[in-house]
């Protein structure tokens, strides 16, 4: 087993809002910082609710598991973290959607949160197999 570790970015998902890694690829796993609904071309939050927000997300972390050689189909954690857990059927409508995570959906956890950057509704973190 290697002890390297890469970094990804992809113009495909916003750019980090801070000093961190869009995602590390290391040991055959990549580990996927949370992303939020932000319009990667504008770096604008998108409009709408937590159906739109929800499926920007996946859009974002698809575009990071790609650059970094996976897809959300070969997640195997993923943690959601929500402004509401009031939204948490709308969310569940669209993140089970087979488009994402195909017949075997990664193991999950979601939480309720204070605060979420630029007051969004909705993050998700990935770790999947490259």
């Amino acid at each position: 087993m290697t002890n390297s570790k890469k970094a990804v970015q992809t113009d495909a998902a916003p750019k980090a809002l801070g000093p961190y890694s869009q995602a590390i690829v290391a040991n055959g796993m990549v580990f996927c910082a949370g992303q939020i609904p932000l319009d990667p071309a504008t770096g604008e939050l998108i409009e709408g609710g937590i159906a739109e927000q929800t499926h920007q997300v996946l859009k974002n972390l698809r575009a990071v598991l790609k650059a970094a050689g996976s897809d959300l189909d070969r997640a195997v954690k993923t943690t959601v973290f929500l402004k509401s857990m009031e939204s948490f059927v709308a969310m569940n409508e669209v993140y089970g959607r087979p488009e994402y995570f195909g017949a075997n959906p990664p193991a999950r956890s979601t939480v309720e949160v204070a605060r979420l950057p630029r007051d969004v509704m909705v993050e998700i973190e990935v770790v999947a197999l490259v």
